[in-house]
């Protein structure tokens, strides 16, 4: 107050600011109250009649089937006086045919400024008195009164003081009216409809009405989502998991970037590997060197990655071991050995839980006694080496094998008592005595392989044994290494007898850098694969070799090599591929995979193919029905977005350095190639008509182009700016006018294209608006897939199903959901499937809902889902395998 103003004068212009400043803060929660009570009414109408309410006998006029659906009552448009509090709210009702501040279609311009960073989102509208809860609680429901409500301010008052309040009064109720003309809630102040922090000293509480919204918290952050009109209670919405069901299909990829003991050939003549948490059992289809196909069946039950692999002498059990992990909790989960059933897939024995440290890295079974026992190397610092009764389970010896890599263990063929593992810079001979059958009671002894003249490796990757009882190992210096049985040692073989000690008896330079793979042929041949040079050797008596063939670059180098069926080899290579073939005719491709973390997936508009990119900088296109690579390029930067155009001949592209490019998808020429920005682009999105591309990017902006009718085409036409983080996910309304998008910080923002980029400031009216896709992981209909507790980055992707009846979601705990769709209801139960090794990156739907495409991120593995049941495609085709399979390792998460 001015220093000039006269004792008497205090009074009164002290209460005209307080009234002033009061009148301010009613100003800019009277449009919030409107909405409330706009709701409020429209409830109460559900069970009084119209007549009462209106105080008069005339019909309410009826809205427009835009602005409400068919059975609900019309809104009515109160005129209200704030008194300072909730109860002192004065209501007249004049019926409205469509209340402007709640309209369902895009926001009249308004003349306040839209520049960025005023209005605040669905996920900013914080409200002083809202304390953070788990996700989906509803707020305390509040209906104001509308019977007479007495006033403290009474216009027959004589009291002198109270005429300035009287006229500020009247002033509330004027400016109440014009805010009812006004079309938007958030042009003065960007507050939320539901809650207002009020002004200094202000008693009023949130307004949020059962109906209106509801409200979830991440990080403590509240974010608001509208009721559409159509759903007057959360009680409404279909409860309990969908009736679909998944399926594994397909697995695209194979484990042979970093791991070893990873490929074999069952009795059946089905090849075995593994990728994340599966091991693979596939069927080829055609000749050798012919095209992919086949078939696949699949053991899940691992709970983290699997590391090895070994295979029964009866060529029918198999042994797989897997990594250490953390849950969902943070809680460790134990390394541990699974002997299974191939054939029935059934699990038979658990050995190890509790006994291995960090993962299990080498495995083998006995056979010079039918399998009765496995050999085990964990990946501790110590390397435990252990055996283990197969049939009962139980350890029989363990010891500390070394401090350096053990990569590869084996029993003699000739003598269980003979164990033999190699690694870093070592070769190790170990003699198992005593304790058979009996607990603990083994001893198992180390004899150091000495190299003398030869040069010492760094690694010894791979050893196999002859049939003479010699052994080969292949190393770092591209040497393969005889190890002869020492003759002044020998004796008669048998467990507890004497030991047999090797020694280097002859040394054969085969390749050009590491020997990756040693396997013995069943004519008593050798083949070596090697690492730099990429070729395949067969090797003679006397290390002669005798035949060899190249690997192609592009699937890298030998990882692993397995003998299929007359002549026939199968090859793992270090670039995640499975080729077939022989040495004469070649070697082609039957399993393909990515070979570094995935983000990037789009699926076809009208074919069962997808594509795929992430940071191993290949884009890769997919065909679904042959389950094979259809082509893949070098992007020469990191993929991690892509979106079809709506005719399927060009797909848009996102890299990590702010570029995009257009691609044909028949000739693979790039079409256009256009940087925004220098920030990683995380989301590409064609509009359902194709006319717009929508790029959001991490610098807080989402640009949009106009497209030309084949989408060669491209040309600016505006921005969204307004987000306050990196956009996460965008989706286009069916009309093509419109985009909700969220963004790092868990804001919901809605957008008009077609009307200039410009930012729909009231979001309120966006809750009706039907979108083509629903990829958004924040918004009404999706809120109850977040768990409790979650930290906002739990649900990395979430896909709406075509026909709009489920939902998929791909969360951080390497899970795959299948909600009900619309899921708004809190702790809604899913169905959940594991098999993914790492965070599941992405999920999306075929064009005609019948499989469901999911991407593991650093285990690099596709899967494909086939979706059964009420809303799936129908029953799955006959399998050509000959056992049944196990159900889906699926479970209701109530």
């Amino acid at each position: 107050m001015d220093g000039a103003a006269g004792p008497g004068e205090d009074p009164t212009q002290e209460a005209l600011q307080a009234l002033s400043r009061r009148l301010r803060v009613q100003e800019e929660e009277m449009e919030l109250v409107k909405a409330a009570l706009a709701e409020a009414l429209r409830l109460l109408r559900l069970q009084v009649p119209a007549a009462p309410l209106l105080g008069s006998s005339t019909p309410a006029p009826q809205r427009d089937s835009s602005a409400a659906p068919p059975g609900l009552p019309p809104t009515y448009s109160p005129s209200l006086v704030s008194r300072g509090t909730q109860t002192e709210t004065e209501v007249e009702m004049e019926p409205s045919p469509r209340l402007p501040g709640l309209s369902n279609g895009p926001s009249a311009p308004q003349g306040g400024s839209e520049e960025p960073g005023g209005p605040q989102s669905e996920g900013g509208g914080s409200s002083g008195t809202s304390s953070p809860g788990t996700p989906g609680i509803l707020r305390p429901v509040q209906i104001p009164q509308c019977a007479d409500t007495p006033r403290r301010n009474s216009s027959s008052s004589s009291n002198p003081s109270e005429r300035p309040r009287q006229k500020l009064s009247r002033k509330a109720a004027s400016s109440a009216n014009l805010l009812l003309r006004s079309g938007s809630t958030e042009s003065r102040g960007g507050k939320d409809p539901l809650s207002s922090p009020g002004g200094p000293g202000s008693r009023r509480s949130n307004y949020n009405l059962e109906g209106i919204s509801v409200k979830m918290f991440l990080r403590g952050r509240p974010i608001t989502m509208y009721f559409p009109s159509g759903i007057r209670s959360l009680e409404e919405l279909p409860s309990g998991p969908p009736p679909e069901t998944l399926n594994l299909d397909w697995v695209y990829g194979y484990r042979g970037r970093d791991s070893r003991s990873n490929l074999f050939v069952l009795r059946s003549g089905e090849v075995v590997y593994f990728i994340a948490c599966v091991v693979v059992l596939y069927w080829p289809g055609g000749g050798p060197g012919g095209p992919g196909g086949g078939s696949q069946r699949h053991y899940r039950g691992h709970t983290d990655c699997v590391r090895c692999l070994a295979v029964h002498p009866d060529g029918v059990r198999v042994a797989s071991g897997q990594t250490a992990g953390v849950d969902k909790d943070g809680k460790p989960l134990q390394p541990v050995v699974h002997v299974w059933d191939s054939e029935t897939l059934l699990k038979l024995q658990e050995i190890g839980l509790g006994a291995f440290e960090r993962g299990v890295g080498a495995l083998a079974f006995s056979f010079a006694d039918q399998g009765a026992f496995l050999c085990v190397v964990d990946d501790s610092n110590e390397h435990m080496l252990s055996v283990w009764d197969c049939s009962r389970g139980t350890k029989l010896a363990e010891i500390k094998s070394t401090n350096d890599s053990v990569l590869a263990v084996g029993f003699s063929p000739r003598d269980s008592s003979c164990i033999v593992t190699s690694g870093k810079s070592h070769v190790h001979f170990w003699n198992w005595s005593g304790g058979t059958g009996v607990s603990g009671n083994g001893t198992l002894t180390r004899k150091q392989g000495v190299f003398g003249k030869y040069k010492k490796p760094k690694f010894i990757p791979c050893f196999v044994f002859l049939p003479d009882g010699d052994i080969l190992t292949g190393d770092s210096e591209g040497n393969i290494l005889t190890w002869g049985r020492s003759l002044s040692d020998s004796k008669p073989p048998g467990r507890g007898g004497a030991k047999e000690t090797y020694g280097i008896v002859a040394q054969a330079h085969a390749h050009e850098g590491s020997i990756f793979a040693l396997c013995l042929l069943r004519d008593g041949t050798v083949l070596s694969g090697g690492g730099r040079d990429r070729r395949l050797v067969q090797w003679g008596p006397g290390l002669v070799a005798l035949q060899e063939a190249e690997i192609p670059e592009d699937f890298g180098a030998v990882r692993a090599i397995a003998e299929g069926p007359g002549s026939e080899l199968l090859v793992g290579t270090t670039k995640n591929a499975l080729l077939r073939g022989d040495l004469a005719q070649g070697f082609s491709p039957v399993i393909q995979g990515h070979t570094d973390e995935l983000w990037g997936l789009c699926t076809h508009p009208s074919q069962n193919r997808f594509l795929t990119c992430g940071h191993d900088r290949q884009l890769c296109l997919w065909d679904g029905e042959a389950h094979a690579l259809a082509w893949s390029i070098d992007l020469k930067e990191t993929g991690l977005c892509a979106d079809f155009h709506p005719s399927g001949a060009v797909v848009a592209v996102g890299l990590n350095t702010g570029r995009w490019l257009v691609l044909d998808t028949e000739t693979r020429e790039i079409v256009s190639d256009i940087t925004d920005g220098n920030e990683q682009l995380s989301v590409v999105r064609y509009s359902p008509d194709g006319m717009y591309l929508a790029i959001g990017s991490h610098d807080n902006m989402i640009y949009i182009y106009s497209v030309s009718s084949d989408g060669a085409k491209s040309s600016r036409f505006g921005r969204c700016v307004g987000h306050s983080s990196f956009i996460t996910h965008l989706d286009w309304s069916k009309d093509g006018n419109f985009i909700m998008s969220n963004s790092g910080d868990y804001e919901i923002l809605y957008w008009d294209v077609a009307g200039g980029c410009k930012l729909l400031r009231n979001r309120y009216e966006s809750r009706d608006r039907e979108w083509a896709t629903y990829t958004c992981v924040l918004g009404f209909h999706v809120y109850g897939v977040w768990p409790d507790g979650s930290d906002g980055t739990d649900i990395n992707s979430l896909c709406r199903s075509h026909n709009e009846r489920v939902v998929a979601v791909a969360d951080d705990f390497c899970k795959v959901h299948l909600f009900q769709y619309p899921c708004a209801r809190a702790k809604s139960p899913s169905r959940v499937y594991g098999g993914h090794g790492s965070h599941v990156t992405s999920v999306r739907f075929t064009h005609d809902d019948s499989h469901l495409v999911s991407l593991g991120g650093k285990d690099a593995s596709i899967f494909q889902w086939r979706v059964q049941g009420a809303g799936g495609a129908g029953p799955a085709p006959a399998t050509p395998s000959r056992t049944p399979s196990l159900s889906p390792a699926s479970s209701l998460d109530v």
